[in-house]
């Protein structure tokens, strides 16, 4: 099972590349630090819209493990008039994680505030992230990141 899982990841990941390949939209890439620390990736699809992605590893003692997630977003800039550049952002995902012992598979659901620089096509974030895990057993986990993301055209 876990090779089939490992096999479908990859297969969304590839699939996913070359769609985002074939539009015209902004893409950016860069880091996350927190737990997980790794790749973030996104896709903007509207003006208020875009998925999320990432692919990170935590380090934590107790729980050693790879974890790509993928997510939904939602951008309210209405909520700091004031601040042009700066946006609330909340969304929905899922998140499969693996270490030596298991793979699991659960449900992510995402808040953050993100702020473009204004010269420069780059998005500094920090949110945070609960994730409520289904396989193969049932837990409730938080994560938390801080990061930045480079926007190509």
């Amino acid at each position: 099972m876990k090779k089939t899982v490992w096999l479908f990841v990859i297969a969304l990941v590839f699939i996913s590349f070359v769609s985002l390949k074939a539009q015209d939209k902004k893409f950016g890439l860069g880091v996350t630090l927190g737990a997980p620390t790794g790749f973030s990736g996104k896709y903007w699809v509207s003006d208020e819209n875009a998925v999320d992605f990432g692919l990170a590893y935590s380090f934590v003692e107790t729980s050693n493990a790879l974890s790509i997630h993928a997510d939904y977003l939602y951008h309210e800039s209405r909520w700091f008039p004031r601040f042009d550049r700066l946006d609330f952002y909340y969304g929905f995902g899922a998140r499969i994680r693996s270490n030596k012992d298991q793979t699991s598979l659960g449900i992510r659901g995402v808040a953050g505030l993100a702020l473009m620089l204004k010269d420069t096509p780059v998005d500094i974030f920090v949110e945070i992230a609960p994730v409520f895990k289904l396989i193969p057993s049932t837990a409730l986990n938080l994560e938390a990141a801080i990061g930045a993301r480079y926007y190509f055209d």
